[in-house]
C-alpha cells in the first residue's frame, strides 16, 4: 500500500544526504516499522501505519465492514511529505465484507455524493458519464498533477480495477476495489491531496 511509496521517499530523503537530517523510526510489537520520520531544515516525510480510519478520511465505513492488513501487514496508512509549500499526503485504510461489489459501490456512490460528482473508472478509462467532475477531475488524473507520480498501486488498489472518485485534481476521494480473498470483497478508501502547483495545461490544479 501507500508504505511502499513512503519507503521509497524515505530512501529518497536520506540518499540526498541533507544536513541536519534527522531520522526517527518506531515500531510495533512484531518489529515492523509503525511510524517513520525524516525531518531537514527544508522539510521532512512523516508515515504512520495503523492509525488512520475511514472517519478520517470523510467517509463512513461500510456496515459490517471489517478493517484488513494489506501484503505490507498494515491496516492503514498516512504518508505526508513536506518541503516548504510543497505538500503531498495520502491517507489510504483497507477493509472487507461478505457483501457484494455492487452493493459496496452503490453504498459509497451516495456517500462520496458529499464531495460533488462521483465518477467510475476501470483503471484510467471512465465508465459511463459523468467522465469527470464538476471540479475538473477524471480517471488519468492519478499520476500526471503537480509533477507527482502517484497511482493506484500505491494505495492498494490493483491495476485495471474499478474505483469511484470525487473531488478536484488536487484534493481526491477514492474508493478502489482490489481482488476479492476468502469470498469477501476487498476495498480501499484513500484521501488524497497534492500539492498546489499548475498543472501542465497551465492552470490551476486546485
Amino acid at each position: 500500500m501507500m508504505v511502499k511509496a513512503a519507503a521509497f521517499a524515505v530512501s529518497l530523503a536520506l540518499a540526498a544526504g541533507l544536513s541536519g537530517c534527522r531520522v526517527h523510526v518506531d515500531k510495533d510489537a512484531n518489529g515492523q516499522e509503525k511510524t517513520v520520520q525524516v525531518d531537514t531544515p527544508f522539510g521532512g516525510v512523516h508515515v504512520n501505519t495503523d492509525q488512520i480510519t475511514a472517519a478520517d478520511l470523510g467517509l463512513p465505513v461500510y456496515p459490517g465492514a471489517q478493517a484488513v492488513k494489506d501484503d505490507d501487514k498494515h491496516k492503514s496508512a498516512d504518508v505526508h511529505l513536506g518541503f516548504g509549500e510543497w505538500e503531498l499526503r495520502v491517507r489510504a485504510a483497507s477493509y472487507q465484507t461478505s457483501d457484494s461489489k455492487e452493493k459496496v459501490t452503490e453504498f459509497y456512490k451516495k456517500a462520496m455524493g458529499r464531495y460533488g460528482d462521483v465518477i467510475f473508472c476501470q483503471g484510467n478509462s471512465p465508465v459511463g458519464t459523468p467522465t469527470a467532475t464538476s471540479e475538473g477531475l477524471t480517471c488519468s488524473d492519478d499520476n500526471k498533477n503537480a509533477k507527482v507520480k502517484i497511482d493506484h498501486g500505491d494505495y492498494g488498489v490493483e491495476k485495471d480495477s474499478l474505483q469511484l472518485k470525487a473531488g478536484s485534481k488536487r484534493h481526491q476521494h477514492i474508493v478502489g476495489f482490489e481482488s476479492p480473498r476468502d469470498g469477501k470483497t476487498r476495498f480501499a478508501l484513500v484521501a488524497l491531496d497534492l500539492p498546489a502547483f499548475v498543472d501542465k495545461d497551465g492552470g490551476s490544479s486546485d
